[in-house]
């Protein structure tokens, strides 16, 4: 059985829980050996990821708060959304040590799990610290790091838009240097979406699924990606709510390869003005980045897969 351990920043873009609940829906066996939050604020996103566990029926998962905002990792605040209009009960803090989240992923790693990283790489530059090396013997797969630019018709979105990556660059320069991830950018990401045409199904599925419409009811009104962002980017969903960036990752860590490629290219990363440059160059050492996806098939993959009967 595939095991898994989940890096998340869950609370803020609500593709993390598409993410998480994609892998709680998968349908083949994984075992998820734990789940640490990054770039918390006093345990509330680890107190919404406990609620999401708990809505799924599966709060056996262990889960514990990383690094926090107060550690002052961030260069700005990492805001959260009203929570009533997201979460169908008040959520409630559950904050801890970070060193209990860095035993947990330690754990984790030692039970051959693969790491899908899909927030800052705060925690990850944390573990390398605490245990160097341990995260070079580790599967995992990242997403984020700019590699080159989306296609034509999608977001001319620039390096510094690389959230995950660039929000920690320090952090992210430290795990890139000391692992391999697979990489998983924003310039394939940025092909999927989570659109308006999947709120029904979503509406009728179980109580993950309707928690994720409500969610994307929300998102629609306050980030409204189809008014401001597709004028400029024609190829993307007439109806597109938010992308899909952590739940493709989540799919493509798990086996997933429908319509992906993947290419091993040499890459050079390096820190510039406080941003993490990466660059293509017969020098640099070797990494798996995924290069192309079939965007529609994956988001009718995420789709049957969240609302099929349990």
């Amino acid at each position: 059985m595939l095991r898994v351990h989940l890096d998340t920043d869950l609370g803020g873009d609500m593709d993390d829980l598409c993410a998480l609940a994609l892998l709680l829906r998968w349908p083949e066996p994984v075992e998820i050996t734990g789940i640490t939050v990054v770039g918390d604020t006093i345990g509330r996103r680890t107190g919404m990821v406990r609620q999401v566990l708990e809505i799924a029926g599966r709060a056996e998962i262990p889960v514990a708060a990383g690094a926090d905002v107060s550690g002052g990792y961030y260069p700005y605040e990492l805001t959260l959304p009203e929570e009533d209009r997201y979460w169908p009960a008040p959520v409630i803090s559950s904050p801890n040590l970070v060193e209990d989240a860095l035993a947990l992923l330690k754990r984790s790693i030692d039970l051959g799990a693969t790491v899908i990283a899909i927030g800052p790489l705060t925690n990850l530059r944390l573990l390398d610290e605490q245990h160097p090396g341990a995260l070079a013997k580790a599967p995992y797969v990242q997403m984020g790091g700019y590699v080159y630019a989306p296609r034509e018709g999608y977001p001319a979105w620039k390096n510094d838009y690389d959230f995950n990556v660039q929000v920690d660059a320090t952090s992210a320069f430290r795990v890139l240097s000391c692992s391999a991830p697979l990489l998983v950018p924003l310039a394939v990401t940025v092909e999927t979406a989570l659109r308006h045409t999947h709120l029904t199904q979503l509406r009728g599925g179980d109580p993950l699924a309707r928690l994720i419409a409500r969610q994307a009811e929300a998102v629609a009104s306050d980030l409204r990606i189809a008014e401001r962002v597709r004028p400029g980017a024609p190829r993307l969903a007439p109806d597109i709510i938010n992308f899909q960036h952590d739940a493709l990752a989540v799919a493509i860590a798990l086996g997933w390869r429908e319509g992906v490629t993947i290419e091993r290219l040499p890459l050079v990363h390096s820190l510039v003005d406080g941003l993490l440059e990466t660059s293509i160059n017969e020098d640099g050492r070797l990494f798996e980045v995924v290069t192309a996806i079939d965007g529609p098939r994956f988001d009718e993959f995420w789709l049957r897969t969240v609302t099929a009967s349990r």
